[in-house]
């Protein structure tokens, strides 16, 4: 089998593999682990088993450390031949289906439904809508207080750092998502700083699902992925022409389990911690909040 997986890769057209891939669009903490993780049980769909970090950013053209970009925010040029069936080659070798077997290791290669999600594709629409054509997106929102305060957290933990050796960034090392504009964070609070991301993050996702036509994508929040997990996957399921299978509806019919990346057990009102700091910056999240609840996005009581 091991000479016969590198054979069927060596013989196959990448770019004709995919079938209406399925990406998952949020800001950073917003849940979308938990998303990926409970519709990874879909018999349907192949995985690469996490997150595509070390897939698109070992490519230096699209690594902000190298210099060669200023931050996450990837546009159709970006993905310009040959990067673009790099990327396909890259995400194909690693696909891996819900028990975990690799794709090339189980079958002849056939095209294959892909689910894909990263925070840092909050920026990369135009560039993924370039590498995968006939994608299928799923924006998930959540709650900005509860958002802000699992980003405040992660940059905190230090366990989130995405650019550890910024040139030009002045403050602790820097996490999770790397917008446009980050060097006028430099002086600004933690709080500041993650208002910032938050608000770019769904901002260019509301611009940039705006040059799509409207059946290529679908949104969601978080609350109603914790609160009614059957009813909102099968509504996603059917939206990405996806099958529910037994396994997956036994999944859904208990509570969520935690995802992989959660810090602390969940609480509606764990935000309180830092309160004070997330009162100060939602007011210029005001604007965004209110495109958001044009797709169904509220805060929580």
């Amino acid at each position: 089998m091991q000479t016969d997986q590198p054979r069927a890769a060596e013989l196959l057209n990448f770019s004709s593999l995919f079938d209406r891939p399925v990406i998952i669009l949020a800001a950073p903490r917003s849940g979308s682990t938990l998303l990926f993780e409970t519709l990874a049980e879909c018999a349907d769909l192949w995985t690469i088993g996490g997150e595509s970090h070390q897939i698109i950013e070992s490519i230096p053209a699209l690594n902000p450390a190298s210099g060669k970009v200023d931050s996450n925010r990837l546009d159709a040029g970006n993905a310009a031949p040959p990067v673009d069936e790099m990327i396909r080659r890259r995400f194909a070798r690693l696909l891996r289906d819900r028990d975990g077997q690799e794709f090339f290791r189980l079958r002849q290669p056939s095209r294959l439904r892909f689910l894909e999600k990263t925070p840092k594709n909050a920026l990369r629409l135009p560039f993924l809508n370039q590498v995968f054509p006939d994608a299928l997106y799923i924006f998930l929102f959540r709650d900005v207080r509860s958002n802000l305060s699992s980003m405040m957290e992660a940059w905190r933990s230090s366990g989130w750092k995405t650019y550890p050796r910024l040139a030009g960034w002045q403050g602790p090392p820097w996490s999770l998502l790397l917008p446009p504009g980050w060097q006028q964070m430099n002086g600004k609070t933690l709080a500041e700083i993650c208002a910032f991301q938050w608000r770019v993050a769904n901002w260019t996702i509301l611009h940039d699902l705006r040059e799509l036509p409207r059946d290529r994508w679908t949104s969601l929040s978080y609350e109603s992925l914790l609160n009614e997990p059957s009813s909102t996957i099968e509504q996603l399921c059917a939206f990405a022409d996806l099958k529910v299978d037994a396994r997956l509806r036994s999944r859904l019919a208990e509570p969520l389990p935690l995802s992989r990346l959660t810090q602390t057990q969940p609480a509606a009102d764990k935000w309180r911690k830092n309160e004070t700091e997330i009162s100060a910056v939602l007011p210029e999240l005001a604007a965004v909040e209110a495109e958001l609840s044009k797709l169904g996005y509220q805060r929580q009581s």
